[in-house]
């Protein structure tokens, strides 16, 4: 095939999603770093992903990538989106929990190297559900549009010391809003932010149950695990968190958590609540605006269908090479933000 650069400039802020006008009203949002940092309340920015595919073996038939898009909701409005590559470049909707990813393909003779460029910018405000209506004793759904959210995923599971563990921390009479509560204490009491030895990043919650260290995907894999044997809703978003400055280099992912109770999803970040105890109370209900949501759910089918294993989570790019999965160290990234707009309270 013959090389062209491909650049797509679309704008997510059509009428494809009614966003709510009032989120964007939300007040209260807090700057996770530095601890001393004025909250935000409404923060604006571009984003930059970067990520270049290196191909190894040049005798290869071909190079498939999914790679994640960031998310549009209540919270989160996206537009002035752009894609540079030398490959082949669609948008796909995702099968499951409104993902989207940039699909990139290329046909030998191939490259060394695919690179692929994504920017855009994002209007993101404080998550703040109404704590009353989450606190309704209203009976929690069993099924349908919810199934995704109370069942086990690979690393989630919700038997054994999960299910032994959450029942020991039971409250008889009380309500999903309260149990919840419970296992977020929990989990911030036993929990220690450590990336240190094997095994954290998984986002495995019996390694985080019995080993009760980690970074964000081990706390709120527990968290979720432990939410879920009680047939409480929960889902898992991942993306990327930003610094205090007005620009900068974004190192690695955030990931957090959110479950249902009285009709509203209320989200949870353990891991920034454990780096900062003064905020503890502030991430049981309320997400900062510092942050950009790119996918939700594990155990990911993508489409196209991966000739590979359901992947864990997907921030960074998957790759396959003739069907095989690439190691994601081969693949160089590089995130950065440039802030456009920040309210401060």
């Amino acid at each position: 095939m013959s090389w062209t650069v491909t650049s797509l400039r679309i704008s997510l802020l059509a009428a494809v999603l009614a966003l709510s006008a009032n989120a964007f009203a939300a007040e209260g949002a807090y700057t996770p770093q530095p601890a001393g940092a004025a909250p935000s309340t409404l923060r604006e920015f571009r984003f930059t992903y970067h990520a270049d595919i290196p191909v190894q073996n040049r005798s290869a038939h071909k190079v498939e990538a999914w790679v994640p898009l960031p998310r549009e909701d209540a919270f989160q409005r996206i537009s002035d989106l752009k894609m540079e590559s030398p490959a082949l470049v669609r948008i796909v909707e995702q099968p499951k929990f409104h993902n989207r990813v940039a699909y990139v393909y290329a046909e030998a003779p191939l490259p060394a190297s695919i690179p692929l460029t994504v920017s855009f910018v994002v209007t993101r405000a404080e998550e703040a559900p109404s704590m009353v209506v989450a606190a309704r004793p209203l009976p929690e759904p069993l099924g349908g549009a919810f199934a995704d959210y109370l069942g086990p995923d690979k690393m989630v599971p919700l038997n054994g010391r999960i299910a032994a563990v959450s029942t020991n921390l039971e409250e008889s009479g009380a309500t999903p809003l309260e149990q919840a509560r419970v296992i977020y204490q929990y989990v911030t009491d036993v929990m220690k932010y450590d990336k240190s030895g094997k095994g954290w990043g998984r986002g495995d919650a019996i390694y985080a149950c019995d080993v009760r260290r980690g970074n964000c995907t081990d706390f709120h894999s527990l968290f979720i695990a432990l939410v879920r044997a009680r047939s409480i809703p929960a889902r898992f978003t991942i993306g990327f968190p930003l610094g205090n400055a007005k620009a900068g280099t974004i190192p690695g992912y955030h990931c957090w958590a959110e479950f249902y109770s009285g009709g509203e999803w209320v989200p949870i970040d353990a891991s920034e609540a454990w780096k900062h105890p003064e905020r503890h109370d502030y991430y049981f209900g309320r997400l900062d605006a510092d942050r950009v949501a790119f996918t939700m759910g594990r155990d990911l089918v993508l489409d196209p269908p991966q000739h590979g294993q359901p992947v864990n989570f997907l921030v960074y790019p998957y790759v396959e090479v003739d069907g095989a999965a690439m190691p994601q160290g081969e693949i160089k990234t590089k995130f950065e933000y440039d802030d456009i707009r920040d309210v401060r309270k």
